[in-house]
């Protein structure tokens, strides 16, 4: 049996100051910076409040990256904020004499080496020295400090460590930027949103998601703001509906306004629209193609309503040089000539790796003409087109005309039409499995059998999928009483 590692010498020093509070923060003027790692991370899990405090303003590295910490110690909330007011006392002083800090780094993701390199728990000093931002060194006096966080908006008000950072940053402004890469808005009254995003740095924002239910006006209460993030990289947009009392010209007065800012959006390179109302016959209104000088990487337009006319200006205009992301899932394309989306995909089909054309309601004819658009897809890994009524037949079809796309590993495709009992979607069992093993024969014969195809299709009556590869998954539904 392995006895555990005794402490290390200099752990038991640490505690030892730690006892007594006011030699630990005398201390500080004198300790050498290797140390302050170490007691820092001792002070934060004592919860030594008044020493953690002293040491946010004597700290002896550009960056302090606190939110690795808390990822590590899950802190008190008290602790956390001794900390703040520690930046705060720090912000507030005319003359810092040992001040270095440049960075609060608040993210939990981010310099996750840190505190075990500092601890000497593993890697080396040298090591440490090239952990970027984190390196010790001198700072222009009275230069502002930068607080890194990743903000995640799910409550009705800010809790309140969020709360205090946020008086912080209004007192000290000019000395202190507040800087948010990661913005995720879940559910907030729009009066606190604007709070916030007063004190942000709207411009350090590159990944935002937007996944509320706003009504239209709102979004156009929040257009401006958006329009702010010029190094927006990734946008997700969901759930936005128009009211019934809305006026026309009201609605496209907030359509306006939503696209004025989205077009200053220069450098998206994600973009993600969800049950967005208000989309069809806009796409060329926003410009989306034109509009970005990065092309993008990821599109993908699930469940909205698009007319033809918007779907040929996204196969005509949008920059495709480097899309491998493409998502029309829930889109009905039903009614729509299939020539628009077979030239997009045509274009795609250099760099396309995942491709979801699930709940079109793509039918035999239409996926004929884009079977030779698929079959050029060189770099694609992954094709879901659940929820499409096809035949048997087309399905075979699709297979040749793709079994040549070398990494092209999983196929999710529909039930086939012969696999139903009647019009009510109810599947019969046996059938399917009889076209699975079809499909799954062609593979063989074909010299890909790793290759994985799998059927999903919604139950009728409770809208789970029943899944087939290569026993059938059943939903409740299916199963014997």
């Amino acid at each position: 049996m392995s006895m555990p590692a005794p402490p290390r010498l200099l752990d038991l020093a640490g505690q030892s100051l730690l006892r007594d509070q006011a030699s630990a923060i005398a201390a500080l003027e004198r300790l050498p910076m290797e140390l302050f790692p170490p007691l820092f991370t001792a002070a934060f899990t004592g919860r030594h409040s008044e020493t953690l405090k002293a040491m946010v303003q004597a700290w002896p590295f550009a960056c302090l990256p606190l939110g690795a910490l808390m990822k590590e110690q899950q802190p008190h909330q008290e602790t956390f904020q001794a900390a703040l007011a520690g930046l705060d006392v720090l912000l507030a002083q005319e003359v810092r004499p040992r001040w270095k800090l440049q960075v609060l780094d608040l993210r939990k993701n981010a310099h996750q080496d840190f505190w075990t390199v500092w601890s000497g728990t593993r890697a080396s000093m040298y090591s440490l020295r090239k952990v970027e931002g984190c390196r010790p060194g001198p700072k222009p006096p009275l230069a502002p400090v930068e607080v890194l966080i990743d903000l995640c908006l799910k409550e009705r008000t800010p809790d309140e460590s969020l709360a205090y950072l946020i008086q912080i940053a209004q007192q000290r402004k000019g000395m202190m930027h507040l800087c948010c890469k990661k913005l995720k808005i879940f559910a907030m009254p729009m009066q606190n949103i604007k709070k916030i995003l007063r004190i942000i740095q709207l411009d350090s924002i590159q990944d935002l998601e937007v996944n509320c239910t706003w009504k239209l006006s709102t979004l156009g209460k929040f257009a401006p703001h958006l329009g702010q993030m010029g190094n927006l990289r990734r946008l997700l947009l969901s759930h936005i509906h128009m009211s019934s009392h809305t006026t026309l010209a009201k609605e496209e007065q907030c359509i306006s306004q939503f696209t004025a800012q989205f077009l200053r959006l220069h450098h998206l390179e994600e973009l993600y629209l969800d049950s967005i109302s208000f989309l069809e016959n806009q796409l060329t209104t926003l410009s989306l193609p034109r509009c970005l000088m990065t092309p993008l990487e990821t599109l993908s337009i699930t469940n909205c309503l698009l007319s033809e006319s918007d779907l040929t200006h996204l196969s005509q205009h949008l920059n495709v040089s480097q899309l491998k992301d493409l998502g029309l899932s829930g889109v009905s394309l039903t009614n729509m000539s299939p020539e628009p989306l077979q030239v997009l995909i045509e274009r795609a089909s250099a760099t396309l790796q995942d491709l979801d054309l699930d709940e079109c309601g793509i039918m035999d004819s239409q996926f004929t003409v884009i079977l030779p658009a698929l079959g050029h897809c060189s770099q694609l890994t992954t094709f879901s087109f659940c929820g499409n009524p096809i035949s048997m037949d087309v399905l075979e079809n699709l297979l040749r005309h793709t079994i040549g796309l070398r990494k092209l590993s999983h196929v999710l495709y529909p039930a086939p039409l012969e696999s139903y009992e009647d019009v009510r979607g109810t599947l019969h069992l046996g059938r399917l499995a009889h076209l699975h093993a079809r499909l799954k024969q062609m593979l063989q014969e074909l010299g890909r059998p790793g290759m994985v195809w799998f059927s999903a299709n919604p139950c009728p009556r409770c809208g789970d999928r029943t899944f087939y590869d290569p026993e059938p998954i059943l939903c409740p539904c299916y199963m014997p009483a």
